[in-house]
C-alpha cells in the first residue's frame, strides 16, 4: 500500500461492525474497519467478517456515533443500583419444585 493510499483510507470514517450469528440472537461487536460511506462498510464488513458464511445479518455503525460512559462516572451510572435491594430475590421463597435457581 503506498503512501496516497493510507493517506485516503485515514480520512474515511471509522465504522464498528456488529454481526449476528446463526446461533446468536444477539448481535457482537466483532471489529472496525475504515469506509468512505455506510454502504462500503457493510460489502467490507461482509467480506471480512462473515467469510465462512457464519452470519445472518450487519449492522454497521459510524464511531462518531457511539457515546461511551467515562470511567471517571462508574460510581454514579452503576453503585446507585446496589441501594435498590427489592430487585434481588433474596426476598421471595422458591417453591422446591422449581429446582436450581
Amino acid at each position: 500500500m503506498n503512501a496516497e493510499e493510507k493517506s485516503a483510507l485515514s480520512e474515511w470514517p471509522l465504522w464498528e461492525v456488529f454481526v449476528r450469528s446463526k446461533q446468536g440472537l444477539e448481535h457482537k461487536h466483532c471489529g472496525s474497519l475504515h469506509a468512505a460511506d455506510a454502504q462500503q462498510a457493510l460489502q467490507m464488513a461482509r467480506d471480512v467478517y462473515t467469510r465462512r458464511q457464519e452470519g445472518v445479518s450487519i449492522w454497521v455503525v459510524a464511531s462518531k456515533h457511539i457515546v461511551t460512559s467515562s470511567p471517571d462516572d462508574k460510581a454514579e451510572l452503576f453503585e446507585p443500583s446496589s441501594d435498590k435491594i427489592y430487585r434481588h430475590p433474596s426476598f421471595y421463597a422458591i417453591p422446591d419444585a422449581v429446582g436450581h435457581m
